[in-house]
């Protein structure tokens, strides 16, 4: 469940950079009508900025940053130095021009219906007039979607600009030394963009009004001194942004289907990759995705959309790392001296609250989302190769709780029967292992069996795994509640002493020890007949939904015929008689089970009449004896 959650997780963070990568683009649009378009161009009024002609150019953008994508990790990386260094250069002119500008009236801009276009805005220049105005919230409506604002549309447009925090990380493939360049730049970009925002957020509120701000959203070029400046920068940003965005949801994808997350679904973007390695395959699903939603046509439409999203998805990892955290998983060593498992609680409940502040409608889309995939994943997805943390967590509980298991502590009004259950050949003790698996009345169940044979063998390790599998192999198949443990060794009655003795862990040992009555009859193989046993139609039903065969062939590959069906490998009426002895010994309750072979399991909950062992002409038999005997 725990790799579903994962792997859910995967395909919204690859859904969150797909919008992320319009969102930006969207931006980069904007700023491009603004400047160059028809009707309110800052520059030429040459593009048309009606119907089509946006997605048009959306479009064009979209198929440059394809090519640079499809060309490789080197050409983006190689084009993003180029950006840094543009907007760098902007930035720094437009921090300079705050300090030079002085009182400036702006016009609206035209495309913006709500105000009267002949009243001009007004940038103050340093103003302690200025700065107390725009304290608190004034909310009106955005003249882009003719919506009104609110805290929740702010705080998801403003989001939008730290999608990126996992840039880094979605090219770990494509990087020299990601181990340390991923930390490194992720907090060292985190802190730069912190920094840049915090700072000009407090010189604008001291040098615009607030009508400037509510009603131009490119002010920065309209009051910059040195025109072209702020509009490369935007131009630039934007772009490298969206670039960023669209490289990253290629490399989700091809990692979503490198580890199967989908099966087959995806098999086609695992064998799309060019010689040195790029996802060619995956860039073009991206693209193509990209180019469907660039039809929003608008970036606040679909802002709180990629919020939501990209919050799901921080949300997720965090509680990964939470998992891991728990779980105490050695391959998990965070080199960050400040992570623990509260900064992962903290941020893993931060990141539901904030998608449901944003917009509840589309946080809960978000949600409803996931656990489809959720469900899709479980029931449709092949077992990963890659590990489960659930294994780890049930570990570390497991292990946490047994030592506080104090077998000195047991008392009768308690007492419940642990099994250990002393097996030769598991094919001809079906009925008994499943009715000492409804007798165990939630006690501890062991299938204790010797293997012959001495360890140091050529080949005797294969022997030994495929001995196990069988067992387990037989266990899913019943669906019994029981864990198998194996001895190795020459002599039969030695073998069966070190599995008494041995058999459970700490205050969790069997009370019970079960075997079969000694008899002179040949063991009858219950999986080599299996339609001619009624008790075994529910094992029929567990193997064909997986199998889709029952055959003698099949069932022998499942569990292969164990050597101690053979009538020389019995054991001698001494060795029984010993084994018993050591039983009491070593003062465990024993049970001696006979003519099991004619038990028919009842069907609970079918309405027939429930069957009682000895109602058949040739009865099955229970002998006990307690251990204080």
């Amino acid at each position: 469940a725990v790799v579903s959650t994962q792997s859910t997780g995967g395909i919204i963070f690859f859904a969150a950079q797909l919008f992320g990568s319009t969102v930006y683009l969207l931006g980069l649009l904007d700023t491009i009508v603004d400047s160059f378009g028809q009707d309110g161009g800052t520059f030429t009024k040459s593009l048309p900025e009606t119907g089509y002609w946006p997605t048009l150019y959306g479009s064009a953008l979209l198929f440059v940053m394809l090519i640079v994508v499809l060309v490789g990790a080197e050409m983006f990386a190689k084009t993003n130095l180029v950006i840094f260094v543009v907007v760098l250069v902007a930035l720094g002119f437009d921090f300079v021009n705050f300090f030079i500008q002085t009182e400036k009236e702006i016009l609206p801009p035209s495309s913006n219906t709500l105000v009267n276009q002949s009243q001009y805005l007004q940038y103050t220049g340093w103003s302690m007039v200025t700065l107390l105005e725009n304290r608190g919230n004034n909310y009106t409506t955005d003249y882009t979607t003719m919506a009104p604002t609110s805290f929740n549309r702010v705080f998801a447009v403003l989001f939008t600009g730290f999608t990126g925090v996992f840039a880094g990380a979605n090219m770990s493939g494509d990087l020299k030394n990601a181990s340390r360049a991923i930390p490194l730049g992720t907090i060292t970009a985190c802190c730069f963009s912190y920094g840049v925002y915090v700072v000009l957020t407090m010189i604008i509120a001291a040098t615009c009004s607030r009508g400037l701000l509510q009603n131009d959203y490119l002010f920065l070029e309209h009051i910059n001194m040195i025109k072209g400046v702020t509009t490369a920068g935007t131009i630039c940003v934007t772009f490298s942004a969206s670039l960023s965005t669209f490289i990253g949801a290629s490399r989700i994808l091809e990692a979503l289907a490198l580890d199967d997350i989908l099966g087959r679904m995806l098999y086609f973007v695992k064998a799309g990759r060019s010689r040195r390695g790029n996802p060619w395959v995956a860039v073009l699903v991206s693209w193509f995705f990209i180019q469907g939603l660039l039809f929003a046509g608008s970036l606040n439409a679909i802002s709180q959309f990629v919020a939501c999203f990209s919050l799901l998805t921080y949300a997720v990892v965090n509680m990964a790392c939470l998992a891991l955290d728990l779980a105490g998983a050695p391959n998990f060593r965070p080199t960050f001296s400040y992570f623990n498992k509260y900064t992962s609680l903290i941020g893993f409940v931060s990141s539901i609250v904030m998608a449901f502040i944003v917009n509840p409608v589309y946080a809960s889309i978000s949600f409803g989302i996931s656990v489809m995939l959720f469900v899709f994943i479980m029931f449709r997805t092949p077992g990963s190769s890659w590990g489960y943390i659930s294994q780890a967590l049930i570990f570390h509980q497991v292990r946490k709780y047994l030592l506080m298991l104090d077998a000195r502590k047991d008392h009768v009004k308690f007492w419940r029967p642990s099994i250990l259950f002393l097996c030769k050949n598991p094919r001809s003790s079906i009925p008994a292992i499943c009715f000492l698996n409804d007798m165990k009345k939630g006690g501890l169940y062991v299938i204790g069996t010797n293997l012959s044979g001495d360890i140091s063998s050529p080949g005797f390790a294969n022997r030994l795994e495929e001995h196990n599998l069988s067992w387990l192999s037989l266990i899913d198949t019943l669906g019994v509640k029981a864990f198998v443990e194996t001895t190795i060794s020459r002599d039969l009655r030695n073998g069966i002493q070190n599995l008494i003795m041995t058999a459970g862990l700490g205050g969790m040992t069997p009370n019970t020890v079960v075997m079969g009555f000694y008899d002179e009859m040949e063991s009858k193989d219950f999986l080599s007949e299996p339609d001619q046993i009624p008790s075994k139609r529910k094992l029929i039903q567990r193997i064909r939904p997986q199998h889709g065969t029952t055959n003698r062939a099949f069932l022998d590959k499942l569990i292969p015929l164990s050597e101690s069906h053979r009538p020389d490998a019995r054991i001698s009426v001494d060795n029984y008689i010993g084994l018993v002895r050591d039983v009491i010994a070593l003062r465990k309750n024993l049970c001696i089970l006979r003519n099991f072979h004619e038990l028919k399991r009842p069907n609970f909950g079918s309405g027939n009449q429930i069957q009682y062992i000895g109602k058949y002409q040739q009865r099955s038999v229970i002998w006990c004896t307690n251990s204080s005997d």
